[in-house]
């Protein structure tokens, strides 16, 4: 049964502090969305009973060792740009453009492969000696409605997973081409540091939001960088989980949603949130059968399983189905903001282990 949202409340002049943690394609969809909601928003988007955003700041994990990416990470020992190329493009105001132009991969000679975005980031690093802070003059550049943030300011950052087998597989591509399950996952080096910009911007945060995304891949590793979970906990947000519509094969095939929830705590050494919007909607028999084929399938909300976590299950419907299985934006962008204005943050009395 869906339940139904609280009616949304005035909020004040000035708007949310929105955070948005994850990454790959899910963080970039949803940053889509919320920045709709932006001030000032575009023209066309007064929608009057919600919220207006103050501050969006996406923070993104930068484990990717794969493709254009992984290339520059190895060759120019760079953090890897792409899911950062892909959230600065999704809070430009002129994103369709800039989208054809940071995507526009290149098809012959030394370039082949490589992204045009991917290859700005990475001058602008070597100009300002920095990558975090080429990030940051990027956005301004491009005009974005948002601040994107690298997860952790280590340059070679590692997945280390423990499989369900007992080996150890490294590098974020072979633990996702890895079929015996992970059991658990580390960051190489271990004692990951994130911005301090970062840090404060979760502090002030009025909403917290982690996923879509890989589990062990694009959640849990931000949750690795230390200090992050304790700032989540520590904050006075309304912490969100939003549910991935399918399992992915191999990195959380047969899961369901309670236990996508458990491995977040688990790795987090905390409850970093206590609201999860989850979707209802049934995904069509064709497009089953077509994630199916590639041994993914529809998550399972096992609700009962979600509660005695202390996390509080709303349904939507959030399937966009109209060419494969996406989230539809707008919905769960409505769903956050109603949520975040209605709710009173509390405390939460759980914290980090040390």
């Amino acid at each position: 049964m869906k339940m139904k949202l609280p009616n949304p409340i005035v909020t004040s002049a000035e708007g949310l502090r929105v955070v948005a943690i994850g990454g790959g394609t899910g963080l970039s969809t949803l940053l889509r969305g919320l920045k709709r909601h932006v001030q000032p928003r575009p023209l066309g988007v007064q929608i009057l009973e919600l919220p207006a955003i103050a501050r969006l700041t996406g923070i993104v994990t930068v484990t990717d060792d794969g493709g254009s990416s992984g290339r520059l990470r190895k060759e120019l020992g760079v953090p890897p740009p792409g899911d950062i190329r892909n959230c600065m493009t999704a809070l430009s105001d002129d994103e369709e453009l800039l989208n054809q132009l940071f995507c526009y991969r290149f098809s012959g000679g030394g370039l082949s492969g490589h992204s045009f975005g991917n290859l700005f980031l990475t001058a602008l690093a070597g100009v300002t000696g920095d990558f975090s802070q080429a990030v940051q003059l990027s956005s301004q550049i491009l005009k974005t409605r948002g601040e994107i943030f690298p997860a952790a300011a280590n340059s070679n950052l590692q997945l280390d997973a423990l499989m369900h087998n007992g080996k150890h597989v490294v590098g974020e591509t072979k633990i996702t081409a890895s079929r015996s399950g992970i059991a658990r996952l580390k960051l190489v080096p271990s004692n990951a540091r994130p911005l301090p910009q970062a840090i404060q911007a979760i502090r002030e945060a009025d909403l917290i939001t982690m996923g879509p995304g890989s589990l062990f891949t694009s959640i849990i590793p931000n949750l690795l960088v230390h200090g992050v979970p304790k700032a989540i906990v520590q904050s006075n947000a309304v912490r969100v989980y939003i549910g991935n519509l399918m399992t992915q094969p191999n990195e959380s095939t047969g899961l369901t949603a309670s236990q996508h929830m458990e491995a977040i705590f688990s790795h987090a050494k905390c409850k970093v949130f206590d609201y999860a919007l989850l979707n209802f909607a049934p995904v069509p028999a064709a497009l089953r059968q077509r994630y199916a084929d590639d041994n993914s399938e529809p998550l399972h909300n096992d609700l009962d399983a979600i509660r005695a976590l202390g996390v509080t299950p709303i349904l939507g419907d959030y399937l966009d189905a109209s060419h494969f299985a996406r989230h539809a934006t707008d919905r769960i962008t409505t769903d956050l903001l109603k949520l975040a204005v209605r709710l009173h943050p509390q405390q939460s009395s759980n914290s980090p282990q040390s």
